[in-house]
């Protein structure tokens, strides 16, 4: 394994084979994940992972959260049906969802650090999965800050943080390098 090379060439992923990931390979992406740095070895990260026929339920929380904070219309209009439909289907044909969490700490200071630990955990976790030619979509949708939708997957939302959902699979296509900004415009070098 050549980190520096994974570290470059690793894409986010929009589209997948339907093949599914077997359950070993996801264990060992994960636990690569684990050996971020975390702080006071709290490992705050914990993962929901939905796939196959359990995709369903989580599918059906997305809708009706979107429903309720007013991103689809609550009609039987054929246009919004059609709507629910084709985002059933998009969503059904990735393989696996991980909803990445963590518990809530009230010191600012302290939820700041699981934050950021959960973060570098996801990272590794995409990094490791590059390896295993799996493909992740690292994303923050609107249903994550929804209390209710929370609640349908059974987590409470005065406790609980969702730090992300990850779109998992084999890659259908990977996109092209875009490149990067030069460090030397995003670093600032004090001497004295």
């Amino acid at each position: 394994m050549d980190i520096l090379k994974t570290m470059k060439e690793r894409r986010s992923i929009h589209t997948f084979k339907k093949e599914e990931v077997k359950s070993e390979i996801l264990k060992q992406i994960f636990t690569y994940g684990s050996y971020a740095p975390t702080h006071y070895m709290t490992e705050a990260w914990k993962i929901k992972l939905y796939q196959s026929k359990g995709r369903h339920a989580f599918i059906d929380a997305i809708i009706t959260s979107y429903q309720r904070i007013g991103m689809i219309r609550r009609d039987d209009d054929p246009k919004t049906l059609r709507m629910i439909d084709s985002m059933k289907d998009f969503l059904m044909a990735i393989p696996h969802h991980a909803l990445i969490y963590f518990e809530k700490d009230d010191d600012p200071i302290r939820y700041e650090e699981e934050y950021a630990s959960v973060a570098a955990f996801i990272q590794n976790a995409q990094l490791a999965a590059w390896e295993y030619d799996v493909g992740m979509l690292w994303t923050i949708t609107p249903y994550m800050h929804d209390p209710q939708f929370l609640a349908a997957i059974g987590l409470n939302s005065e406790t609980t943080k969702l730090a992300a959902v990850l779109q998992i699979g084999y890659p259908k296509k990977v996109s092209r390098d875009k490149g990067r900004t030069p460090i030397e415009q995003k670093m600032e070098i004090i001497e004295e």
